[in-house]
């Protein structure tokens, strides 16, 4: 299952995804967590120390190994340098399975032990001053999407993506790779100004979106997030010591997050798990390729000297099922 969590700039989405995260590895389900926002704060949030979510991978940094892995023998990928973000999978293409080994997951992913279990955590790298005037921080989260175009996920185990805040999700069709996306908001107008835009960009999309209530305070808060999100409104998290332990390196065991926000993350879970049902990998492979074409003829034929709307396998769809998946599963790493 792919998870987004997305919202405007210090709402809380990257503490609420580390929090479903840990939700999860509790549960015994394994999870891939992605940390994909300009400002790179996931490894704290699951508690790795300064030292060690600096020495995180960035995952753009291996953007050329992760090319020519995925690539395989499709034929109509002449070369990785001919590849974009928004590259499809095809015959002959190599897929992932969030619990193998390959040689993505070996340059880019690190453990992460919780006291409920371990994760894999990825992350794309900060965006910093040297990258200014000469790339874009979308640039960076390319490996991301090509990861998620080349994913194959099952019910039972979790890719997490704290995604890049505000509307800068719509940049590219990451925002549609998902099978649920939480929208963390606060209960202020700011704070639903982004549910706003997201729901309206992301309703020609079919995208799954639902909104976690952040720094809630009173039934006052609650009764204004109905009123701005209707039903969109899944459940909400107020105080946490338990969170504000965290924050001051000082954890304490996940068993003793505070019962309330403990069942908000289990809606979240039940919420997500629902969502299994609603798959429809058709849509999701001519979503895919829609992007791909778009990106191809506004800059990507130009930027490669190539047309890549060859690189699109007609009949091709990614789906559990695909012989591919199971023999990727099974690469030597």
């Amino acid at each position: 299952m792919k998870i987004a969590f997305v919202g405007k700039g210090g709402s809380g989405k990257t503490t609420l995804s580390s929090l479903f995260v840990r939700h999860l590895a509790a549960r015994g389900t394994p999870v891939v967590a992605v940390d994909a926002d300009i400002n790179q704060h996931m490894g704290a949030a699951l508690g790795l120390d300064d030292a060690e979510a600096a020495g995180l991978p960035a995952m753009g940094a291996h953007l050329p190994l992760i090319k020519e892995y995925l690539r395989g023998s499709n034929p109509r990928i002449a070369s990785a340098e001919k590849m974009i973000k928004t590259t499809p999978p095809g015959e002959g293409s190599r897929l992932l399975r969030l619990q193998e080994d390959n040689p993505v997951y070996d340059a880019c992913a690190r453990p992460v032990a919780l006291d409920g279990g371990s994760v894999r955590l990825l992350a794309t790298g900060p965006f910093t001053e040297s990258d200014l005037g000469v790339a874009c921080y979308h640039s960076k989260t390319g490996a991301v999407e090509l990861l998620l175009n080349h994913l194959v996920d099952g019910r039972e185990e979790y890719l997490v993506v704290d995604m890049t805040a505000g509307s800068d999700s719509f940049a590219s069709g990451m925002f549609t790779r998902f099978d649920m996306t939480f929208l963390v908001a606060e209960p202020t107008r700011k704070g639903v100004s982004v549910y706003r835009q997201y729901k309206e960009y992301a309703r020609d999309f079919g995208v799954l979106l639902r909104v976690v209530g952040n720094k809630v305070q009173s039934a006052d808060d609650v009764d204004f997030l109905r009123q701005e999100v209707g039903d969109d409104l899944l459940a909400t998290f107020g105080h946490s010591d338990w969170v504000r332990a965290m924050e001051k390196g000082r954890p304490r065991p996940f068993s003793e997050l505070e019962e309330e926000n403990s069942r908000s993350l289990a809606a979240l879970y039940e919420t997500a798990d629902a969502s299994y049902e609603l798959r429809d990998w058709e849509r999701y492979t001519r979503q895919m390729v829609h992007f791909h074409l778009r990106n191809a003829e506004s800059w990507g034929n130009a930027k490669t000297g190539a047309d890549l709307a060859a690189q699109v396998d007609p009949s091709f769809v990614l789906s559990e099922d695909h012989p591919e998946a199971a023999t990727a599963a099974v690469q030597p790493a």
